[in-house]
């Protein structure tokens, strides 16, 4: 399809980048752009072609979240119109943490507000030396509320959300990476092409074992230990009976490179 503020390119291997566009706004988006995430979300997810998705920023920003030149038309709305609004953006974080794809955020720039929660939704994130992570929602008088309190506290821990959250406090590219929001760092202007390579390397292994074990790892942050077994039986008796699992196994008998078929 072709948006007015979302760019796909579709690369080898069936990985897919999928651009935010608003570049003069730091890629903040507006009902416009929102109905074109969850557009290009839904159809990622559907795409039994698709292999890794990667999500960047155009220009200087990965994104600034909600346009706050449209928060007060958001809360002229009403409370329970606005809560069925938010529903829309959250349907899309929840579809990328969802999808058994793997999705990589790219981030070469600020990372603020909803779009720190569009990277937290995301499997993995390569984070640029120019990039940075703020939730500034305290200082228009609101909370993150699109997983920003939800997904942040299981990544770094209860009391570095508060310091982030409640004191509006950024992290750069260093404490990302310390704290394990940052799956790796690159030099400014790489985060893409290194995001790619990343989906290269997922791309060599079993694409239904990696949905599957995204699945099964993200229900375990919400279950008991004896329920996350009975997940991890079921997930290993549906692979065990997969063509990769059987190209696998001889692949590795043979000692050659495997023929992924995603069957």
């Amino acid at each position: 399809m072709t948006y007015e503020f979302l760019l796909e390119e579709d690369r080898e291997d069936g990985v897919r980048v999928l651009t935010l566009n608003r570049p003069d706004n730091l890629n903040s988006w507006n009902s416009q752009m929102r109905r074109e995430m969850g557009q290009a979300i839904g159809a990622a997810a559907a795409d039994p072609e698709l292999r890794c998705l990667v999500i960047a920023g155009a220009g200087r920003a990965f994104s600034a979240g909600e346009d706050v030149r449209d928060m007060g038309e958001l809360a002229d709305i009403g409370t329970r119109a606005f809560r069925a609004t938010a529903r829309g953006i959250h349907d899309v974080f929840d579809t990328v943490e969802a999808m058994e794809v793997p999705v990589i955020a790219a981030i070469d720039g600020v990372a603020a507000g909803g779009g720190f929660e569009l990277a937290l939704s995301c499997d993995f994130r390569v984070v640029s030396e120019a990039g940075r992570f703020v939730m500034p929602e305290a200082k228009v008088g609101l909370i993150p509320g699109s997983g920003g309190c939800s997904r942040l506290v299981r990544y770094i821990g209860l009391g570095r959300a508060k310091e982030l959250v409640m004191l509006g406090g950024r992290l750069d590219a260093q404490q990302a990476l310390l704290l394990g929001l940052a799956t790796e760092t690159c030099p400014h202007g790489e985060a893409v092409e290194t995001a790619v390579a990343l989906a290269g390397r997922i791309g060599q292994l079993a694409p239904l074992a990696v949905g599957m074990a995204k699945l099964v790892l993200n229900t375990c942050t919400d279950v008991d230990s004896e329920t996350g077994r009975r997940l991890e039986r079921l997930g290993q008796s549906v692979l065990k009976t997969t063509e990769d699992h059987r190209e696998g196994a001889q692949a590795f008998v043979e000692k050659r490179p495997p023929v992924w078929r995603a069957r």
